[in-house]
């Protein structure tokens, strides 16, 4: 191809005339910066089951269903239909609706942990939620979590989710490091940073706040910490703690929920007295809940005595996203959640053997439908391992790269959710160009990165 057809392509180009158009209406040109590439956003005009096309009309296998919330991929058939119907008898009430009372019976019917629930619109208002329940419920102020655990936007939830190693201070006692600037310091101090899976320096750190807890907020494979699940005895040490001192333990399922028919606390011997959701619950809509003991949850009853939480949102529980959640739920049951479960097992096994026949400098972790890709050698169970320095940034925009361009779409990090759509097949192409990609990166690598 001539310089001169290449410029006439990239003039011709519908995704760079709408990031220009973009560009010029919101920052960066997009409402979430996680659809960002370079040189600019490509734009989704459909998907179908496991495949999304583009508005320049190539076809991709979706490995990142929108960050992981899109169990059952693209335009299902039976929750295609479900929304159908609803649409026609209306989107939003200033009323409440049966639609709401079914799906939260099924939910809490799913778990052993969920005494009651309430619905809100997104993860990130599912935690915020959580975390002001624990305060009325306790009385307190300080919660504590995990160094960099993402946990959505609220202040207090994103304390140290983007610590580096200059400022993230002593690994026996992290810093609270500040996400969005202008943040209070106020809020600084009443994040508790604890390191994840050290249980005797969590305790240590969390015995000087014991009077000032009202919760500790623990994601049980958090994604920002490697995508490691949290080990038994790190559960278990938090569990304790948190009951003998009065406190709550909280859990961030919002991504994690799709582990389990139950959600990743199925793993463990301990209930949460919290569990905040969203993504997979809200079949493809805008979702959040918290569910959790009854006693904890009175604390937003209106008919209370004395409300000690006013909770509300004008799309609460509206029926759309009640009836697309519900129907991706009832799908969700626990064959499904084998048949998922199985095949993410076998890309991590497959992309570790890619890694080892490559020759390269890499490893996997997740656990459930989720797994990650890291191109350092092992990621030992906490934030700091993992943590991708500006080097393996760049390599890893690299293999994201190769796998865009042979038609593979992953979430941002190397990251990839498996829909209950795919099969074998779509796990064995990933495998190839994994493999490919590994070997391409390994022809530009400096020889010290190369195993």
């Amino acid at each position: 191809m001539t310089k001169q057809n290449a410029a006439v392509k990239v003039e011709q180009s519908r995704s760079e005339k709408l990031y220009r158009r973009g560009c010029k209406v919101m920052p960066g040109g997009v409402s979430r910066n996680t659809v960002l590439r370079s040189p600019h956003p490509l734009y989704a005009v459909r998907g179908e089951g496991c495949y999304v096309t583009d508005i320049e009309g190539v076809k991709r296998i979706d490995f990142a269903n929108n960050m992981a919330a899109l169990i059952h991929g693209h335009a299902h058939p039976a929750i295609v239909a479900a929304l159908t119907e609803q649409l026609q008898k209306g989107t939003a009430f200033a009323m409440a609706t049966e639609e709401e009372v079914n799906y939260a019976e099924f939910m809490c019917e799913r778990s052993a942990s969920f005494d009651m629930i309430r619905f809100c619109n997104s993860g990130t208002e599912a935690v915020m939620t959580c975390l002001k329940a624990a305060r009325a419920y306790t009385g307190r102020s300080k919660i504590a979590k995990v160094e960099g655990a993402y946990h959505g936007l609220y202040d207090f939830a994103e304390v140290s989710q983007t610590a580096s190693p200059a400022n993230w201070g002593d690994a026996k006692g992290p810093a609270s490091v500040p996400v969005a600037h202008g943040t209070p310091a106020s809020v600084l101090n009443d994040v508790v940073i604890i390191p994840f899976n050290d249980p005797e320096r969590a305790i240590a750190i969390l015995d000087k706040h014991a009077d000032e807890l009202a919760c500790v907020l623990l994601d049980l494979m958090p994604h920002r910490v490697g995508l490691m699940t949290a080990s038994p005895e790190f559960v278990s040490a938090l569990r304790k703690w948190t009951h003998d001192h009065g406190a709550l333990l909280v859990c961030d399922e919002v991504i994690t929920f799709r582990s389990n028919y139950g959600g990743a606390q199925e793993w463990y011997e301990m209930t949460p007295d919290l569990t905040a959701m969203g993504k997979v619950i809200g079949g493809g809509f805008p979702v959040g809940a918290l569910a959790g003991r009854k006693e904890v949850m009175e604390v937003m009853n209106p008919l209370a005595d004395k409300l000690l939480f006013p909770q509300s949102g004008t799309f609460s529980a509206n029926p759309m996203t009640m009836v697309a959640g519900h129907t991706a739920m009832k799908m969700f049951d626990n064959a499904a959640v084998e048949k998922v479960n199985q095949l993410a097992e076998r890309a991590r096994a497959q992309i570790t053997e890619a890694i080892r026949i490559a020759g390269i400098t890499a490893c996997v972790t997740g656990g459930g439908s989720m797994f990650r890709v890291h191109l350092k050698a092992e990621v030992s169970g906490d934030y700091r391992s993992a943590y991708v320095s500006p080097e393996e940034a760049k390599l890893i925009k690299m293999l994201l790269d190769h796998l865009f361009d042979n038609r593979i779409m992953m979430i941002n990090t190397c990251s990839a959710a498996i829909s209950t759509v795919m099969t074998e097949q779509e796990i064995d192409t990933l495998s190839e160009v994994m493999l490919s990609g590994f070997r391409k990166l390994k022809a530009v690598l400096p020889n010290e990165i190369v195993s």
